[in-house]
């Protein structure tokens, strides 16, 4: 909540934040005292890297609407475009959508943001991660350069710091919640693998250590395909959830999850942020994640509400670097090395 004060002064702010640190709010109130309900047009803007995450924090702004008295509505792929057109033409003071789609009605000409007094880049990091650098450059410089600027990134890549110098004036940074070091209730265990050993040793795990309603992390879609159809002809039920998928098709498979139908679920870095996954057992880091912050994402998808959990990581001969530099923050006692078979049959 260190970012309230600031915004509630009008500052821009860079505020660097974890997943389910009460960021929404952070930005969601200053949002929120600054719409003019005289006027109709778009006053507000908020960019999401997923179509869940977008949904999520549309809520919190329609909760936040009914008390100040503004409309909202969310802009995300897979619905038809009908549906916006129709919302739009009702009129609302703030947009919460993807990149992708904002961009699609900006051109269309629905969605004027010359009355934006307020925009928001919440997972900034997962987004240009993703590729919407150049869309975000897009819609800012549709607004106007008066307006007010959040912008909200669990990392502080190079990449941010470029939006930053272009698009905000004078920005205060600060972090929304003090940089973790252990995930509580999490068991943490690392495995030594070469590459092509890892699928192997996944359904090691899978017979040995019974998992059940497992989070798996790929780097890229690709990979995440390629594992899921792997472990579906091993008679593993899987499914992939990644940005390429239609919105109907992502709902159906997150149902399965939560119902209990698929014991795996093989996911890309924005699954860790953007998606509503109760109740997981087990998180595997088929691939080592980039940084520390990454790591602590992913491993805390599990052990929530009070729950035990544990997550696996598979470190090939390629990745040890990275690991270390992830274990030099979390701690070498936090991790315990599983010991796997010498040699696979």
């Amino acid at each position: 909540m260190q970012a309230l004060p600031l915004m509630l002064q009008g500052e821009d702010v860079v505020g660097l934040a974890q997943t389910g640190t009460g960021k929404t709010i952070a930005f969601g109130l200053p949002l929120a005292r600054a719409i003019d309900t005289d006027d109709p047009r778009v006053q507000a803007i908020v960019l999401v890297p997923t179509r869940e995450l977008a949904n999520q924090v549309r809520e919190v702004i329609e909760h936040l609407g009914k008390f100040y008295g503004f409309t909202t509505i969310g802009l995300m792929g897979g619905k038809r475009l009908q549906s916006d057109f129709t919302a739009l033409e009702r009129g609302a003071h703030v947009v919460v959508g993807t990149p992708g789609r904002v961009i699609d009605h900006i051109k269309r000409g629905t969605l004027p943001l010359g009355a934006v007094r307020f925009a928001v880049l919440d997972e900034a990091d997962q987004m240009l991660d993703i590729g919407f650098a150049r869309d975000i450059d897009y819609i800012l410089r549709m607004c106007p350069k008066d307006r007010q600027t959040g912008l909200f990134s669990a990392t502080m890549p190079e990449s941010i710091g470029r939006l930053v110098y272009r698009y905000m004036r004078k920005a205060q940074r600060v972090a929304i919640a003090p940089e973790q070091k252990t995930v509580e209730g999490v068991a943490q265990y690392c495995a030594e693998v070469s590459e092509r050993d890892k699928f192997v040793a996944l359904r090691h795990l899978y017979e040995t250590m019974e998992l059940g309603r497992s989070l798996v992390f790929r780097r890229t879609k690709i990979g995440v395909d390629r594992l899921t159809g792997q472990l579906q002809s091993c008679g593993v039920p899987a499914r992939a959830i990644h940005g390429d998928l239609r919105q109907g098709e992502r709902d159906r498979v997150m149902a399965d999850f939560r119902a209990g139908r698929l014991e795996f679920l093989v996911a890309t870095n924005v699954a860790a942020r953007g998606l509503d996954i109760p109740d997981i057992e087990h998180v595997i880091n088929y691939d080592v994640p980039q940084n520390s912050e990454e790591y602590i994402h992913r491993i805390g998808r599990t052990a929530r509400a009070g729950k035990k959990g544990s997550a696996v990581t598979f470190v090939s001969e390629w990745e040890l670097d990275d690991w270390d530099r992830i274990v030099s923050v979390v701690g070498d006692d936090a991790v315990e090395r599983l010991k796997l078979p010498a040699r696979w049959d």
